[in-house]
């Protein structure tokens, strides 16, 4: 049997599926999500409810969501433990990424970061494929399941989001599953996303970060300090990696009672997954891929800010930055 009719005999054994995305969830993620409501909906499973936690505050995300017409129920508002299949897709771990309950497991998984395995009857996690979205391709191929205009433009900008254009780190799978949906996708739909406008609170972040950055020879930490915006982080990092001689790029701030982490490094010597696990890793979750990464860390009792901001900030700006460069074993020379 193939991967793909694995997951089916799983499927074909519920009559309701939850499919989980993580916090936050992008475009591979959300188009994972619809392509595993197509394939469900085909193994007759009568009722599918995709579900999030966090929220979607990326300008791209927002339109991706509205302009596919996605429908999404948050996690506090689904009680997913009574659906009598779950699914996590590009996540992997319960607790970890994700608002559901560390004692909910997954009956699925699929995805494409590394990470800690789970007992799920389905698993399916390949690291060497740059999206999940990739994985999900080959199984509509497999199982010749119907690719409507509106799945096949997810999952084409998914692929295109995730590798960042095809520019960073694509695997052949990437170029094979693009061409694979292209023919049926709404490139119009696709230019219109690629338009959507920056929001004010984006702007400000990066505006932070680029005023913030702390430069040692081709590495640099920036801020975006207190935002609502998770997204914000990865657009800052994205955008000051483009400095000239910058090759790798941590951006930090504080989401709610949280320390959130933004890595990028196009720097093949540099894997920055393992770079911020090596300086984070004990203080919360963190990790990722050889080019993008990020992280979480609670603020516990310096979440109560009392009003001081700028307290706060410098105070974990200090340790981010000590904790980054020593796990890149850089001195203190800076060059801003």
């Amino acid at each position: 049997m193939t991967r793909a009719a694995d997951l089916v005999s799983v499927l074909e054994t519920a009559d309701s599926l939850a499919i989980v995305c993580h916090d936050n969830p992008d475009p591979d993620c959300l188009a994972s999500a619809l392509a595993l409501e197509a394939i469900a909906l085909e193994a007759d499973v009568s009722s599918v409810t995709i579900v999030y936690g966090g929220e979607i505050s990326h300008q791209q995300n927002r339109a991706f969501v509205n302009m596919l017409e996605i429908t999404l129920e948050s996690v506090t508002d689904s009680a997913v433990e009574e659906f009598d299949c779950i699914a996590f897709v590009d996540h992997t771990q319960p607790g970890a990424n994700t608002e559901v309950a560390a004692h909910i497991d997954p009956d699925i998984v699929v995805d494409h970061h590394p990470g800690e395995p789970s007992d799920a009857r389905f698993q399916d996690v390949r690291t060497k494929y740059g999206a999940t979205a990739t994985i999900f391709i080959e199984y509509l191929q497999q199982l010749e399941t119907h690719l409507t205009t509106r799945l096949a433009s997810a999952l084409l900008f998914a692929l295109h989001r995730e590798r960042l254009d095809f520019v960073r780190e694509p695997t052949r799978r990437e170029y094979e599953a693009a061409l694979a949906v292209y023919p049926d996708a709404d490139l119009e739909m696709l230019e219109q996303l690629y338009g959507s406008a920056f929001s004010p609170g984006t702007i400000d972040a990066i505006g932070r970060a680029i005023a913030s950055r702390d430069r040692r020879g081709s590495s640099m930490v920036a801020s975006v300090g207190v935002t609502g915006e998770t997204d914000a982080l990865p657009q800052a990092a994205d955008y000051l990696l483009n400095l000239e001689g910058v090759d790798t790029v941590l951006a930090y701030g504080i989401v709610g009672d949280a320390i959130r982490l933004s890595g990028r490094s196009i720097d093949p010597r540099v894997h920055i997954g393992e770079t911020i696990a090596d300086g984070f890793d004990e203080l919360g979750a963190v990790g990722g891929h050889h080019d993008m990464a990020g992280g979480r860390i609670g603020l516990g009792l310096f979440a109560d800010t009392a009003g001081d901001e700028d307290a706060l900030l410098e105070f974990v700006g200090e340790r981010v930055t000590k904790r980054f460069f020593e796990s890149l074993n850089l001195d203190d020379d800076r060059d801003r």
